[in-house]
């Protein structure tokens, strides 16, 4: 689905990735986890074109392109191979409502479409109910559910979610949870970023941790609990 190796990246003259390795397989969800300014929404950005890719290799995308090499295609372009992002800050379209920001990116690219309108608000009634809202009306919870659905309105192979409850009520935390789990029973692969830790121990197969923009250590969600010392050196502020 996706294998990343030894990717680095920057910003302008600065190098932030210097040796960042991950995969994802289907139907695996799999974190990236570290402090603050480790890398990790650097490599999210360089995974999805954003961010020009300064070495390594990034091969992935839909199963009759496996092994398709996306350094240095364009975002869009990144996309319509089967990658779907959810970005930081959330970046719905204001002016534009729940409907219209979820139509804006539809895609039926893989054969008969997973997800549509249907589907989403099935998945999020809240966004149904606030269907004629612009975006900026929404809560910032509302906002995060449109966000995942405008990404899953991709229909993509693999989904990428930075920091996906940050910032969030528990109450929503605890929906957009379950909202995670619901996608991986039905096989979405996911690759995501976020600072609860029981919850993507429970949630994910495997965890990718990041130090000053390398990969230090990976392993399953039992590995990582059995590994007190590592979650201080590494997850600990």
């Amino acid at each position: 689905m996706l294998a990343v190796e030894d990717l680095s990246a920057g910003y302008g003259g600065s190098q932030v990735l210097a040796g960042v390795s991950l995969s994802v397989g289907p139907g695996e969800v799999v974190t990236l986890l570290g402090r603050n300014g480790m890398g990790k929404t650097t490599t999210i950005r360089a995974l999805m074109g954003l961010l020009p890719g300064l070495g390594g290799r990034v091969l992935g995308g839909r199963a009759d392109f496996a092994g398709t090499a996306l350094l240095g295609r364009a975002p869009h372009r990144i996309a319509r191979l089967g990658l779907g992002l959810v970005p930081e800050g959330r970046q719905v379209f204001p002016t534009l409502s729940v409907e219209e920001n979820l139509t804006a990116t539809a895609a039926s690219r893989f054969g008969a479409p997973r997800w549509g309108l249907r589907e989403v608000f099935g998945l999020f009634p809240r966004l149904e109910e606030r269907r004629r809202q612009p975006g900026a009306q929404l809560s910032g919870g509302e906002q995060q559910m449109l966000a995942i659905g405008r990404a899953l309105m991709t229909n993509p192979r693999l989904l990428l979610l930075d920091e996906a409850t940050e910032g969030l009520a528990p109450l929503v935390r605890a929906e957009i949870w379950a909202v995670l789990a619901r996608l991986k029973a039905e096989g979405q692969s996911i690759l995501l970023i976020d600072k609860t830790l029981g919850a993507v121990l429970r949630l994910a197969d495997r965890h990718v941790v990041l130090e000053k923009g390398r990969s230090v250590w990976t392993g399953s969600s039992a590995a990582l609990a059995a590994a007190p010392s590592l979650r201080e050196t590494y997850l600990h502020v």
